[in-house]
């Protein structure tokens, strides 16, 4: 392996001292699902700095954090794939009993709030060498958040950590642009005026063109005031109509620059093509087998970012609303690649995004002038602007079906079943290649719920489309002589939520042919989503109207065994 995690590693390499060193709280998985490796990738590859990787470090002790010595640049830190909380408990706060990001021989190996934990123990050892933050936990929690697990709102995370700066959103870009002012000889100094970046100060007199947040301490003691914090952080995410944001806690103020540009299809296609062995590094795959790599190894990222805007969802703050799509040419030359490893078994597991059918396709108003402040691309109803079009999408999967040593592609990501039956020209076709060639032994679909009132606070579509799907199904199934399935994911406790909508829910689910009651999930409310300011406030979050919010644990239990049986 060409990035090392260790001295040994670095001498063989003859590297004295590593440009950047990189923390992550998940092991080191150098495929381009997991951000750490993305980042190391392209700080290498395309900034061509040396790069080291400490994965999930003992926070007790000095031995691992110190291992690789000091950086000549800066130590990047990021929690892992998921917020370090989520990784660690369930969704009624129990600790989890696995963990599919840490090697299996480990227990525990990431501390809860790793963000803050491995920053913290740096400025304890490394006291004069700049800090950078990235990742989701980072992301989600970079201005003042209601944390679920403490029942409070929280100091944005670029203070508790004491770190520098922090990069929010998918930061490729931002950290080249990072790198280069170090190459330059800048400093951290001059990387608080890029796009992307969050950081503190003490003075805010010369930024005239910032919109002033309610301030932490505001945002603590009135619920209205979180909601219009919060509504203030969602509206400017986009980087062709946002604006920087400052948030006041205590007598520092957290500065949010403008977001980072999203990547082109050519910046896209640039690093997917990197040199990503798609396998645990050696030096933890001595801990043992990682389990995460194994539903990702033989997938492929066609595009990321997402319009849905669930509610529940923080994809779109971390991501953006705006698709940002590979090439045909680029997701086929990965694809040949993989058939060369000599482990490939001719089953592609995926080629997707946070949702497979957005790929191919956007809004010709948004990639001109950023997405609308006011209203929804798709959720309750779709936007006709958004002309909804899956051949892009049919005709790469044609062309990927036809490889050498590709037996079958699968599409594992969620399907939109709103955006199938909106394409007027493909949505027969698009439905038919879907469930006879690319269906996993099931077809994953996501309705949420089946009450009206409840999808509409989810900024979901009817539960109309699922029913329709299942009829479309069933006529698929009778004519082709097969027996197609599906999984279907359902929310119960999410605000709004009354019993009388789980009573009616468990009675239509009954009467939709064939609905198996599986996959349902308690809701959690984790930082910076619409439902969780929800959950926090009580109000729901357009009208500002008082909503129900089921909060005790045993009861949210009792709802998902009673929907259920």
């Amino acid at each position: 392996m060409d990035i090392p995690m260790s001295k040994e590693e670095m001498k063989k390499l003859n590297i004295d001292q590593l440009d950047v060193i990189l923390i992550t709280g998940d092991a080191f998985v150098d495929h381009p699902s997991f951000g750490v490796a993305i980042i190391a990738r392209v700080l290498k590859e395309i900034c061509g700095l040396s790069v080291g990787v400490i994965s999930q470090p003992d926070w007790k002790s000095e031995k691992d954090i110190t291992r690789l010595g000091i950086p000549k640049y800066f130590f990047g830190v990021t929690g892992g794939n998921l917020d370090s909380m989520v990784s660690n408990y369930t969704a009624s706060k129990k600790k989890r009993k696995e963990d599919a990001y840490s090697p299996d021989k480990l227990f525990r190996p990431r501390p809860d709030r790793a963000t803050i934990v491995y920053s913290n123990l740096l400025k304890k050892y490394f006291k004069n060498i700049p800090i950078i933050l990235g990742g989701i936990e980072a992301s989600l929690r970079r201005m003042a958040h209601y944390d679920w697990w403490q029942n409070k709102v929280k100091n944005s995370i670029l203070l508790d950590s004491k770190a520098d700066i922090l990069v929010y959103g998918m930061g490729e870009k931002t950290i080249i642009q990072i790198a280069n002012n170090f190459k330059k000889g800048f400093g951290i100094d001059e990387c608080k005026k890029l796009r992307g970046v969050v950081y503190q100060s003490s003075d805010v007199s010369e930024l005239k063109d910032f919109i002033e947040m309610p301030s932490l301490e505001s945002v603590s003691e009135n619920k209205l005031k979180y909601l219009e914090a919060f509504n203030i952080l969602h509206k400017n995410n986009d980087p062709l109509n946002s604006r920087g944001l400052i948030q006041k806690h205590l007598n520092r103020y957290v500065i949010q620059n403008k977001p980072q540009f999203s990547l082109l299809e050519k910046e896209m296609d640039e690093v997917y093509a990197l040199n990503y062995t798609k396998k645990v590094h050696p030096y933890d795959l001595k801990k043992g087998y990682v389990k995460s790599l194994e539903t990702v190894k033989n997938s492929i990222t066609s595009h990321r970012g997402c319009y849905g805007e669930c509610s529940f969802c923080a994809l779109t703050l971390h991501q953006g609303r705006t698709i940002q799509t590979r090439s045909e040419k680029s997701i086929i030359n990965e694809i040949i690649k993989l058939t060369k490893d000599k482990d490939f078994n001719g089953y592609i597991s995926d080629i997707g995004g946070p949702t497979a059918n957005m790929y191919g396709f956007e809004c010709k108003l948004k990639l001109e002038i950023g997405a609308c402040k006011d209203k929804n691309c798709i959720g309750e109803k779709v936007c006709p602007n958004l002309k909804i079009n899956h051949k892009r999408y049919i005709d790469l999967l044609k062309k990927v079906s036809n490889l050498d040593k590709v037996k079958k592609i699968f599409i594992s990501s969620g399907i939109r079943l709103d955006l199938i039956y909106n394409d007027k020209k493909y949505s027969e076709e698009f439905l038919e290649i879907l469930l006879k060639n690319h269906t996993p032994g099931r077809i994953k679909i996501a309705p949420e719920h089946t009450e009206d009132e409840i999808l509409k606070i989810m900024s979901k579509p009817s539960f109309n489309y699922t029913e329709k799907f299942i009829d479309d199904l069933n006529k698929f199934n009778k004519k082709n002589n097969q027996k197609k399935d599906f999984s279907a994911y359902l929310i119960v406790g999410h605000p709004g939520e009354k019993f009388e909508n789980i009573e009616k829910m468990k009675k239509r689910l009954k009467n939709s042919k064939e609905f198996k009651v599986e996959n349902v999930q308690i809701f959690t409310p984790t930082p910076s989503t619409k439902s969780t300011s929800m959950y926090y406030t009580e109000m729901d979050f357009a009208s500002h109207k008082n909503i129900e919010v089921l909060k005790d644990e045993k009861r949210r239990s009792y709802i998902k065994n009673f929907l259920i049986k």
